[in-house]
């Protein structure tokens, strides 16, 4: 029997973005947040949460930090994102709720994430041999078991 209360990233992230993206962009419609500046106007922040095969997360995280920390890095000289950092914890949880890195990207802003941006130039010019890049990129997915993004909020705790 599958637990009612594990995370489901093709069955409820969908409705759960969009609720988070509503909220975002229309500010003053959750009480306590008519004080926030607009959406476009503060750092969105994107939690992606990565589950390998088990005993492959180390090349995941090297082909991670081989062909894509580059490309956002990249993003950060542009400015369209702030920061970029990765977690892994130091014990295991139960399966179904293990995950292996959880990299976390600050936005500039929530608009960003939206804009129709293309990585491919970023991909082009850091990397010329075009087939292996493209091989790296799908062996990095192909021993993922899971992988969901989670938009995430701050939450005042000093405010009542």
């Amino acid at each position: 029997m599958q637990n009612p209360f594990a995370l489901n990233a093709s069955l409820h992230l969908g409705p759960a973005l969009l609720a988070v993206l509503c909220a975002a962009l229309l500010p003053g419609v959750l009480p306590g947040q008519e004080s926030r500046p607009p959406a476009s106007d503060r750092p969105y922040v994107i939690e992606y949460y990565y589950k390998t095969r088990w005993g492959y997360a180390d090349e995941f995280i090297r082909l991670f930090k081989k062909n894509h920390f580059p490309v956002l890095q990249k993003q950060i000289e542009q400015g369209r994102i702030l920061k970029v950092s990765a977690v892994r914890p130091r014990l295991h949880g139960t399966e179904e709720g293990r995950w292996d890195y959880r990299v976390t990207i600050v936005f500039k802003n929530v608009l960003v994430t939206a804009d129709g941006f293309d990585e491919a130039t970023i991909t082009k010019s850091l990397y010329p041999d075009q087939e292996t890049f493209r091989k790296e990129e799908q062996r990095r997915f192909e021993i993922l078991l899971a992988h969901w993004d989670l938009p995430i909020d701050d939450v005042d705790l000093q405010k009542p």
